[in-house]
């Protein structure tokens, strides 16, 4: 809104007016905005959700310290949603077809995770939101975001050319075509020439590919948005992890929209240009500026819990950012804390089922899962476990940092991955 009227301003010649005019510093005012929102008025709904005893219930894990986060308030990720919402609102440009696509992905998560954590708090359901309703908040999302797409004139890439430099035999940047043009095109990390079209699959169905083409780019939209989103999930189940993990994320998807976006650099990185996906460096801004005010309160011991309101929707809203900039493929790289909780929770489960069947007994690859569990827990309390250490339980706090580590270290790979190829 903030944006709308500055730019009135300068076309009035009002002084300073103009800074509106850059991403960047509107990038900047979106990630303060969205700190002091999340840390002024986190405390107030805190406040409100301790009043209204809306408390977490925990299932007794034989963790260390579990037991005392019983009663903590849950829901917070009411804090997130409300950070992100207004800061984007206020300095994002509101007619941006990509900008409209992450409002919707934020609220409608937002409202699908709320209703598991109702139901959950109370109707004292402890498994929340049948899985079948989720399912369809996420294919409905899925579905929404690829349609959009495929439809929208306003989504729409310049394929980048290699410019060879003759005598240092070495690409020198990319050239566009002065048109602009609607494919279902994507990017492949540590490849040379790295733009796939998801029709490439279908060539022998000739005029067809196109079409089929974008229904598995739709298919692929559906799984990601899911995927993603119940990784986040997985992964919030010590304080801080998911919300430190998601910030981290987040710089790496803002500065992966801000070169797309960007004709210049884009040219000299020679990765495809998507006109109007420099306007998600706003959004970028708001996400981590609420992640990073929630996790003032959720880190530990936490204050407060985001729950599935929390969760699922910063899952969602990473999995669809890297569609909108091309970059899905990227994600398997740049979630990998995401990816390795959710390996670690299929393979205990098919594990279990297979020795089960074979042996008669149940054994275990990990002491618990998700993956952040086995390291609280100590080696030798759990039988027929195959991976037991370590031995003794680490500190929950430790577990948090080390996981932000690996996923600095995966963000600054997945960046690097535009050069190295």
């Amino acid at each position: 809104m903030l944006y709308y009227l500055f730019h009135w301003l300068d076309e009035l010649n009002f002084p300073g007016a103009g800074m509106f005019n850059y991403i960047s510093f509107r990038t900047a005012l979106s990630f303060i905005t969205a700190l002091i929102i999340a840390t002024l008025f986190g405390r107030r709904i805190i406040d409100f959700l301790k009043k209204k005893q809306i408390g977490e219930t925990i299932r007794d894990l034989g963790l260390e310290g579990q037991q005392q986060k019983a009663g903590t308030p849950t829901m917070g990720g009411i804090i997130i949603i409300l950070a992100i919402v207004v800061a984007t609102l206020l300095f994002a440009s509101l007619t941006n077809i990509y900008i409209i696509l992450m409002l919707i992905t934020t609220i409608w998560l937002g409202i699908t995770g709320f209703a598991d954590d109702y139901i959950k708090v109370f109707k004292k359901n402890k498994d929340g939101l049948n899985g079948r309703y989720k399912i369809v908040g996420q294919v409905g999302l899925g579905l929404i975001v690829g349609f959009t797409m495929i439809y929208s004139p306003n989504i729409v890439i310049r394929e980048n050319q290699e410019v060879m430099n003759i005598e240092q035999q070495r690409v020198a940047g990319a050239n566009y075509s002065k048109e602009n043009i609607k494919t279902a095109q994507t990017t492949i990390p540590f490849v040379k020439n790295n733009n796939l079209d998801y029709s490439v699959f279908f060539k022998s169905l000739g005029k067809n590919a196109t079409i089929y083409g974008w229904i598995l780019f739709v298919l692929v939209t559906i799984f990601i948005v899911s995927s993603v989103s119940n990784g986040a999930n997985l992964t919030d189940g010590i304080d801080g992890l998911a919300a430190g993990s998601s910030a981290i994320i987040g710089v790496a998807l803002g500065i992966l929209a801000y070169l797309s976006g960007n004709i210049n650099y884009s040219g000299f990185l020679n990765i495809m240009y998507i006109p109007g996906a420099g306007e998600l460096f706003v959004f970028a801004g708001a996400f981590i500026g609420a992640s990073i005010g929630f996790l003032w309160y959720n880190a530990y011991p936490a204050q407060v819990f985001m729950g599935d309101t929390g969760s699922l929707t910063i899952g969602g809203i990473i999995g669809v950012f890297a569609i909108l900039v091309r970059k899905e493929l990227l994600l398997p790289l740049l979630c990998g804390v995401f990816l390795i909780e959710v390996i670690s929770v299929i393979l205990q489960r098919y594990y279990f089922k297979f020795t089960k069947k074979k042996f008669g007994e149940g054994h275990r690859i990990f002491k618990k899962t998700p993956l952040h569990h086995h390291f609280q827990t100590a080696g030798g309390t759990v039988p027929h476990v195959f991976w037991d250490k370590p031995q003794k339980t680490i500190p929950e706090s430790k577990i948090t940092v080390r996981f932000w580590l690996i996923g600095i270290i995966l963000a600054a790979l997945s960046i690097i991955t535009l050069k190295i190829r």
